[in-house]
């Protein structure tokens, strides 16, 4: 009989390193499973638990106290969960055969050493910075320092600002800067603002910021930054008292790199499904660490707080004996903007296309709540839907009130497995001031349900032009006002309550109906289907229509 192996040392002491969303969650879930661990965190920061999300509005002035920010001291952890937490300490090397790490104290420049049984990274991730000339005048946004220079460079009462990155929190600083009455120009290097987003999803986000004077450069970038402007690849200079760097983040994995851990070609490290990297006794959290996306199922990176949390508390668990495991991220996220709130999870439809996905898209436009209780406020839902299986593969969702709940509806349901046409059946909240008796999320399975059964034919906004080009017919199914106000080249209009009687006009072949939003295009659909016409909707109707080709 083989001899059983022994069992593994317990763990005394952990080790680690980084604070904030998955440090702090790591280090306190810990405690609390364990009250006789020995516990040390080292961050090279001042601050080890600040509200790093909430940054932008103290620099708006949203959030008017500094303080308001710092969520717990070295001191209030010491007292509540006996954690050795050390500010200042900036761990320098890693030691995996001995378990230990060297840590250097930046206050007195002493050199010393940590030994460990559980070694967490949780080192975050750094901002961006592009190699051009100047760039050392821009500033980042990532801590409670880089907050405090911001704050202090807007006391000189700069007149313009430059933000590099059309991202959330490039965004998130142009909506503060303008509130504080500086010019705002951002500059994207794509063709739209907020990458993640499908273009008909992000052209309202854009015509937003354009109605509130902030200016916005997409398809250019920064070629140099002067001591007053800043210059773009298509040749316009830009004035620029203030220059921000809001491309992105980038995993800070140099520790785990110099240690010989395993890191992931786009720099993060490599963890199993319990967060353990390549040495069985370091573990990471938090932006540095890769996840698992759950669409495609390959590794990603997916710098959010809620994620660093979640992986920060299963990690303690981990090392105290549980056998949990993450699940696959679904990388869902929202952003306000001037009032305006945009939400998305999962896949865009661009990256599915990329990827050689099948998908089918569904647009709507519904209300906040019942339209007939004051305060509605119109939202575009977007989701994305595998063909074959009608598993969701993603959604976006841009408006007002109620988009952020939606998305975490279908953000719920896609973790649970649901099917796009079991929304259909979501027993959801209703009330007229939170919602419609036809949810908005009701709706959308509804209209997955008739194109899974086959009943009803949609097409795509950036798929009219071919349709046409086969020789379908356009019929605009909206009023005479409506038509009149603004059309589809070539639409022929015919209002849906007059269609039945109308019938002889609609030409012969293939017809593919529209009207404001989908709604009444699909009556008409459904008319025109039982007396035997090739007839397809397009999805989301005028409206998706106008935003896809806004730019066109």
């Amino acid at each position: 009989m083989t001899a059983a192996s022994p069992a593994p040392a317990p763990v005394r002491k952990v080790v680690v390193v980084g604070g904030v969303a998955g440090g702090m969650s790591t280090a306190t879930r810990l405690r609390r499973n364990d009250e006789s661990l020995r516990i040390v965190v080292l961050e090279r920061g001042a601050h080890v638990s600040f509200a790093n999300c909430g940054l932008p509005y103290h620099v708006g002035g949203v959030i008017e106290d500094r303080e308001a920010l710092l969520l717990q001291t070295p001191q209030s952890l010491g007292a509540r969960f006996a954690i050795d937490v050390r500010t200042r300490h900036e761990v320098t090397a890693i030691d995996t055969g001995r378990r230990m790490v060297r840590v250097r104290d930046l206050a007195t420049g002493a050199d010393l050493v940590e030994e460990y049984d559980a070694l967490v990274l949780a080192p975050g991730a750094a901002p961006v910075v592009p190699p051009i000339p100047g760039i050392e005048r821009a500033l980042t946004l990532r801590d409670v320092a880089d907050v405090d220079t911001m704050v202090a460079a807007l006391a000189a009462g700069p007149r313009s600002a430059v933000i590099l990155g059309a991202g959330f929190i490039g965004l998130e600083l142009a909506e503060n800067l303008h509130a504080r009455g500086v010019a705002v120009t951002i500059v994207e290097l794509a063709e739209q603002v907020l990458a993640p987003l499908d273009v008909e999803m992000a052209a309202p986000v854009r015509a937003h910021l354009a109605a509130a004077g902030i200016d916005v450069r997409t398809g250019t970038s920064a070629a140099e930054v002067t001591d007053a402007t800043v210059l773009l690849t298509d040749g316009t200079e830009l004035a620029a008292d203030l220059v921000v760097a809001a491309i992105g983040v980038r995993p800070e994995s140099g520790l785990a790199v110099l240690a010989g851990l395993e890191v992931g070609p786009r720099g993060g490290i490599v963890v199993d499904e319990q967060q353990r990297t390549s040495d069985p006794h370091v573990y990471a959290v938090g932006d540095a660490a890769e996840k698992r996306d759950a669409i495609g199922g390959e590794a990603t990176l997916v710098p959010l707080a809620q994620t660093a949390n979640r992986h920060g508390r299963l990690v303690a668990d981990v090392i105290t004996g549980r056998a949990v495991r993450s699940a696959p991220v679904l990388g869902t996220a929202v952003v306000g903007v001037l009032g305006l709130t945009v939400a998305a999870v999962g896949w865009s439809e661009k990256r599915l296309r990329a990827a050689g996905r099948p998908v089918r898209a569904i647009h709507t436009h519904p209300t906040s709540h019942a339209g007939y209780y004051p305060g509605a406020e119109q939202m575009a839902l977007k989701v994305l839907v595998d063909p074959v299986t009608d598993l969701i593969l993603g959604a976006q969702g841009v408006g007002g009130a109620g988009v952020d709940k939606r998305i975490d509806v279908i953000a719920t349901a896609m973790r649970a497995g649901l099917h796009a046409s079991d929304l259909a059946d979501l027993e959801l909240a209703y009330a007229p001031q939170y919602g419609s008796a036809k949810d908005p999320v009701n709706m959308v399975g509804f209209i997955a349900d008739n194109l899974a059964s086959g009943r009803d034919r949609a097409v795509q906004w950036h798929e009219l032009d071919a349709e046409l080009a086969r020789g379908a017919v356009l019929v605009d199914v909206r009023s005479p006002a409506e038509h009149a106000a603004g059309a589809i080249p070539g639409a022929v209009n015919i209002p849906v309550d007059e269609l039945r009687d109308r019938l002889a006009e609609v030409p012969p072949g293939p017809v593919v109906v529209h009207c404001a939003v989908g709604l009444r295009g699909h009556v008409a659909a459904r008319l025109l289907a039982q007396h035997g016409r090739d007839v397809a909707n397009l999805d989301g109707g005028h409206r998706t229509w106008v935003a896809g080709t806004v730019d066109a």
